[in-house]
């Protein structure tokens, strides 16, 4: 129930309210002028691994195409994010962050960005240690012909929460790389 509520997807820029001198249009022309600029990236292969608990698809090994896409999409968009009130940065559980982490947190919103950036896209809430066997054989089950697969990271999701603890929605997708014009008679 946890991960449903975002939605299946991998976050590149986390979760934000917009700065005051900024709105959702100008947030989303700027993801269209990102995303015509900014070229699809292949993750080879896929596999299931748990992080913190949770079950998640995660690249096998390092893509340094990816991470750097993800740090282009951090800075580019950090300008559309208000600061963090105290609330949110006490919800991130700022003690257990390693001091790179927090330095993360407190200037880009997230402790996840650039050196410490994991791709992952959740599957499952935390998972007790006597379930994981359980649950992992699902997964692993599901999931076969996906993780046999290439998969492109071709497109950015911008989702809105429409109030507190509600599901995210998406608002809007941006294809990445510029489209061929279409021939017209």
């Amino acid at each position: 129930a946890s991960a449903r509520r975002y939605g299946f997807h991998a976050t590149l820029k986390a979760p934000f309210r917009l700065a005051e001198n900024e709105t959702e249009v100008t947030l989303r022309a700027a993801l269209d002028s990102f995303a015509e600029a900014a070229q699809p990236v292949t993750i080879p292969r896929l596999i299931v691994g748990q992080i913190d608990g949770f079950f998640a698809l995660v690249p096998e090994s390092p893509v340094p195409a990816l991470n750097r896409f993800a740090g282009d999409v951090v800075l580019a968009f950090d300008r559309f994010r208000a600061p963090l009130t105290e609330a949110e940065i006490e919800r991130r559980s700022p003690d257990s962050l390693k001091p790179d982490e927090f330095r993360n947190l407190c200037q880009w919103g997230y402790p996840y960005v650039f050196e410490t950036f994991r791709f992952h896209m959740t599957l499952s809430g935390r998972v007790a240690s006597q379930e994981s066997p359980r649950l992992r054989a699902a997964i692993d089950s599901l999931f076969t012909e996906v993780l046999l697969r290439p998969v492109p990271v071709d497109a950015l999701t911008l989702f809105v929460e429409t109030e507190p603890g509600a599901p995210f929605m998406v608002l809007s997708h941006h294809a990445l790389g510029r489209r061929p014009a279409r021939k017209t008679a």
